[in-house]
């Protein structure tokens, strides 16, 4: 079965159990300061779960694509993605865990599906806490899938050995491995259960315990489904919710890798065709070596992931802030394992890049229609990185002096981690082209010890300066539309306001390319050229507030995509939307102050915003200029 393939099955199967089937939201979250990226298929439809209803209904089904940087190091191993495609199913206050498993179990061991061995799949469930009891009916549904199965399934204590003739099938597990959410303090949350497949049934009977045959990848986890059965109070109470939600993942390259009798989602046909390329690149081989092979899937997936980001409807271009460092970094990190691979053309990594393209654009058809962005950006950064390079190599070559002495050290043996994570961390010269570098000066590591202590060096560094990272990220990312309510309401209110504004004074070329907004301001991106004048941000605020003062309206319509295009509406990101579309429209007394494809949430009245003052105009990226706005 090749990816395609399973997408589509995934997707047809849910739309014959009456799902609506969307289309992948963009990897930029809209309105939501909270990530940098689209992280799982539920990100983009967290107000529907919190209790708006969806224009397609209760039953919606996706395969939404990725992005995750919390393992960008990871990399390189067998498991670990950048990019990936998500597929799951939603059920918003209709099914619940009886369907929600029996389909689950359908999809994955029926003949017209994807046929699994009954055999070889296991489950785990939520073992139960002070707060909430062990999930009993979860336990119940999975016994009764496998005894249709001709499997007396039972249930493993804590700790307990499997042995395979005894049909140990189902695993009780502590919250920490199945209990989602909630996201903020408070909201939505509850147990999860996850289905697991045994990848090397020749190797006999499981002997271990749960635990010990997922570490030992004998047992793959292929799909979670989470039931939001709780809602989790300020006092930390957690009450039954009266609509009660499913919201299922299923990763598509992982489950590719089982379905494929595969080890690693780097040994599929998503990765074999840049593999291919990278041989004819570099003249090595996939799986010739350990090390080659590491540097060829890091490559591979580093340049996918900036491909997507890039391409996307609300493209980031490379730079040293949020989603663009993220960008840059994956791009240079490219590079140089690249450089490893022992390639040695220009601009390499736009070929890459084109076989992404190729691999996707049939799907997600953003890729061909940013492909000139794409090439452009990666031709920039790849010789952008080039020049930081020889600039690194210059100082480092500088400071190895004829005596020996390394950084102000005497000896080699002197030469410390730190310093080398300096040159790292300044000019992008990483330790092992460092090392390269001192053995060319005639300048080696004569014992074990010396070397490993400087790798351990330049690690601790490293780990302090991603925990300081990951810190600063939290802090700055805190808040956004799930936590933050009235606030962020009324500036995305008043983002529809002004770029109804926007496109009055500057013209119908505006489209909105991007926003972020907290709760203390609106952060909104959108095509233009120019630097804005002094006159026109006067207009654009004067229109805003004209509009807020008239006390306006904010309706809401769920209409088809084409009624709403043929009704006027702006929405510039088609490919996000489904059949049926929320349209939002503000006016009083026959004006018209705005008309909006969107998905909420807002105010219900312009009354509620107070006055609009917009704080600084400044560019974004190439034909992209971004304002900053506040409500007083």
């Amino acid at each position: 079965m090749t990816g395609g393939e399973l997408r589509q099955k995934y997707l047809d199967f849910f739309k014959s159990k009456g799902h609506a089937i969307l289309p992948s939201s963009s990897l930029i979250p809209e309105n939501d300061p909270t990530v940098l990226f689209t992280t799982a298929g539920m990100h983009p439809l967290v107000p529907y779960i919190m209790g708006e209803p969806h224009p397609e209904g209760a039953r919606l089904a996706n395969c939404q694509k990725c992005i995750r940087t919390g393992d960008i190091d990871e990399v390189g191993d067998n498991r670990h993605l950048t990019f990936f495609e998500m597929l799951g199913n939603w059920s918003l206050g209709d099914y619940f865990k009886k369907e929600a498993i029996a389909w689950s179990w359908e999809f994955l061991t029926g003949h017209d599906w994807l046929a699994l061995d009954p055999r070889r799949l296991y489950a785990t469930v939520f073992m139960g806490n002070d707060s909430s009891p062990i999930d009993q009916e979860s336990i119940d549904e999975w016994k009764k899938c496998f005894k249709a199965a001709g499997i007396e399934a039972k249930v493993s204590g804590p700790g307990e050995k499997i042995s395979g003739s005894e049909n140990i099938r189902i695993f009780p597990l502590p919250a920490k491995d199945n209990w989602w959410g909630p996201a903020g303090a408070t909201g939505p949350c509850g147990p999860c259960t996850e289905m697991f497949y045994d990848v090397a049934p020749e190797r006999g009977p499981l002997t271990g315990t749960f635990e010990e045959e997922v570490d030992g990848f004998r047992i793959m986890e292929i799909w979670n489904d989470v039931f939001m059965e709780f809602n989790k109070t300020a006092d930390g109470k957690f009450e039954k919710m009266p609509r009660q939600n499913v919201d299922t993942g299923m990763g598509l390259e992982r489950t590719l890798t089982v379905l494929t009798g595969k080890q690693n989602a780097f040994d599929t046909e998503l990765f074999s065709p840049i593999f291919d390329k990278l041989k004819e690149l570099s003249g090595k081989a996939y799986g010739e070596s350990e090390e080659t092979s590491r540097a060829m899937r890091i490559v591979a997936d580093h340049l996918k992931a900036a491909t997507f980001i890039i391409g996307d409807d609300r493209g980031v271009s490379p730079s040293n802030t949020d989603q663009g460092y993220v960008v840059r970094r994956l791009i240079r990190r490219a590079v140089r394992y690249g450089k490893q691979l022992g390639i040695k053309k220009e601009n390499w990594t736009t070929e890459i890049a084109a076989i992404t393209i190729k691999m996707y654009a049939h799907i997600y058809t953003e890729l061909d229609r940013g492909n000139d962005k794409i090439i452009k950006e990666l031709q920039t950064e790849e010789n952008r990185f080039k020049l930081t390079l020889e600039k690194g190599l210059r100082i480092l070559q500088g400071e190895i002096k004829s005596d020996g002495a390394i950084g102000g050290y005497k000896g080699l043996g002197l030469a410390t981690g730190k310093w080398l994570f300096d040159i790292y961390q300044t000019y992008g010269f990483p330790l092992e082209m460092s090392l390269e570098e001192l053995k060319t000066r005639g300048i080696e590591f004569k014992t074990g010890v010396d070397f490993d202590r400087i790798k351990n060096e330049f690690s601790e560094e490293l780990q302090k300066h991603q925990e300081l990272s990951r810190t600063a990220s939290a802090g700055k990312f805190k808040g956004g539309l799930a936590d933050a309510g009235e606030a962020t309401k009324k500036l995305h209110t008043a983002s529809h306001l002004m770029l109804a504004a926007l496109r009055q004074v500057l013209g119908d070329h505006v489209h909105q390319k991007g926003s972020n907004i907290t709760a203390e301001r609106l952060r909104f991106d959108f095509s233009h050229t120019e630097k804005m004048t002094a006159d026109q941000l006067a207009l654009i605020e004067r229109s805003v507030n004209e509009a807020i003062g008239a006390e306006a309206a904010v309706l809401c319509e769920e209409m088809t995509l084409e009624a709403a295009k043929q009704a006027g509406a702006e929405g510039v990101f088609e490919s996000k939307y489904g059949e049926k579309v929320k349209v939002y429209t503000i006016e009083k007394d026959g004006r018209l102050f705005s008309k909006e494809i969107c998905g909420g949430p807002h105010v219900e009245n312009t009354n509620e915003l107070g006055r609009f003052r917009i704080v600084k105009e400044e560019s974004s990226s190439a034909g992209v200029r971004r304002i900053k706005a506040v409500l007083e």
